[in-house]
């Protein structure tokens, strides 16, 4: 297919599901075969994560025509227990990973570095 990346190999940092959630938030009305083609999945297991986020809470979806628009619950706490106890939640996750539409228009200011006396 044409202007899919590679498959990745390897480990990542993020999982595949960490993945679709951010491409979800960050266009809520994305097809299944950009959200794909954005995170080097297929379209079947980007439909197979939807469904286990459906199925814990995370999201939710509604039918307009032949596209989904899909709503993510921001509070809900992060699933694996070590987050958990955290109170980490879905919205502090997006905010690592999701760019704000202001912060695209410019690009992100250079760090500064200083030197310690």
């Amino acid at each position: 297919m044409d202007g899919v990346p590679a498959p990745h190999t390897g480990w990542t940092f993020l999982t595949s599901h960490a993945r679709v959630l951010a491409a979800i938030a960050d266009n809520r009305h994305t097809r299944i075969r950009d959200i794909a083609a954005h995170c080097r999945l297929t379209e079947r297991a980007v439909q197979k994560i939807i469904a286990d986020l459906e199925q814990d809470g995370y999201l939710s979806r509604t039918r307009d025509g032949r596209s989904n628009t899909y709503e993510i619950d921001p509070g809900k706490v992060l699933r694996h227990p070590a987050e958990a106890g955290l109170g980490l939640t879905v919205a502090s996750l997006l905010s690592l990973l999701v760019q704000d539409e202001t912060d695209r228009a410019t690009p992100a200011p250079r760090p500064h570095h200083s030197t310690p006396r």
